[in-house]
């Protein structure tokens, strides 16, 4: 049986957001039974929206024990880097290769976008509008094959930004301005430098603070089978 659409999504959009804007912690006990009433949605919608947000990385499901929200432990943030360091600075070159006033006008808009978040100091909006800038590149790239791959990480990423927001916004928003002048400028080779510079600028910084929010001795089995329930902070 498949759920309406629109409550499967209300609980997707909802779920999502409260991840990624960490008032759902990593290793978080998600309660069906709560989010359900919640959420005022059946456990249907609900299970479905869970097992989208499973496949984005933002959920774990532990067969016949639950659902917890998806640990994100320095390895995963150092595996994230890998991917990102590679692929977003080919799509950093693809998108200056192939910039047309047309194309570029989106990515000025997220720009602007990231530099008045930056400026108003709004950390959620400054993680929203760098995930939405890095996005952009991606789409304007034009290779599709490269969109499937980057497209389930686009929730990780944002989410890694909200978690990593005490790094310097104003540093992060000047090396955005040097990647937009490059690839409005149609210089490929910088621009593939400039986001990979950009990227590996950040990894140590997250990689470190992933420690601060990860818990080694996390074991989700443990934490699935608890019977005891736990409202969701509001």
């Amino acid at each position: 049986m498949t759920a309406p659409a629109s409550l499967r999504d209300h609980a997707y959009q909802t779920l999502k957001r409260r991840i990624i804007e960490v008032e759902l912690r990593p290793g978080a006990r998600l309660v069906e039974r709560d989010l359900a009433a919640e959420l005022a949605v059946s456990r249907i919608p609900l299970r479905e929206a869970l097992r989208m947000l499973a496949t984005e990385g933002l959920v774990l499901l532990v067969p016949s024990k639950g659902a917890l929200v998806a640990t994100f432990s320095p390895a995963d943030v150092r595996d994230l880097f890998d991917i990102r360091e590679v692929l977003e600075s080919l799509a950093a070159r693809l998108a200056a290769e192939r910039a047309t006033p047309e194309t570029l006008a989106p990515l000025g808009d997220r720009m602007a976008e990231a530099r008045a978040a930056t400026e108003a100091g709004d950390l959620p909006r400054i993680a929203a509008a760098n995930a939405a800038f890095h996005a952009e590149i991606i789409a304007m790239a034009g290779n599709p094959l490269l969109s499937t791959v980057m497209g389930p990480l686009a929730a990780r990423t944002e989410w890694l930004f909200r978690l990593t927001a005490s790094r310097d916004p104003v540093e992060q928003c000047s090396e955005h301005e040097e990647l937009y002048e490059h690839i409005a400028a149609g210089a490929g080779d910088a621009a593939a430098v400039s986001a990979f510079t950009h990227i590996t600028a950040g990894r140590e910084t997250s990689i470190a603070l992933a420690e601060t929010w990860s818990d080694p001795d996390f074991d989700p089995e443990v934490i699935a089978r608890g019977r005891r329930r736990r409202r969701v902070e509001h």
